[in-house]
């Protein structure tokens, strides 16, 4: 990660080169870490928590707040398989190309979304497709 600190991939280059994997999968690792260990407060805090409040008005209080974290956490735990996708992707050199068209997801959309399997046309197609099913 230490070469790759003051890179960032540019059009220029070619696209998904050695160098821009390199840089995505540093990404998604790093990503991945910060969840984990996130993930570990959050337990550690649950548990230390665990304590009986004899005001109502608290236990219920902390019963929200745990529910609120406990939901945060199965999201988190769900975007870690899509780290683990992406990270495959890399592996599989199928990585940075959308599922939909084959061709190439803009690196901006790469950079704010590493784990995207769509292009931005491609997304908002699909969005669409479920706003009119949703709809129904």
């Amino acid at each position: 990660m230490e070469k790759l600190k003051n890179y960032r991939p540019s059009e220029k280059e070619p696209f998904m080169n050695d160098r821009q994997r390199d840089y995505f999968r540093a990404k998604l690792l790093a990503w991945k870490d910060e969840i984990l260990r996130e993930s570990k407060i959050t337990l550690q805090t649950l548990q230390e928590e665990n304590v009986n409040h004899p005001d109502l008005a608290d236990r219920a209080s902390s019963e929200t707040d745990r529910a609120i974290e406990l939901r945060a956490r199965d999201r988190q735990r769900k975007l870690i398989s899509k780290i683990d996708a992406a990270l495959q992707r890399i592996e599989d050199n199928t990585y940075g190309y959308c599922e939909e068209t084959g061709e190439p997801i803009s690196l901006k959309r790469l950079e704010a979304r590493p784990i995207a399997t769509l292009s931005v046309e491609a997304q908002e197609r699909h969005e669409k497709r479920e706003k009119v099913y949703r709809d129904e």
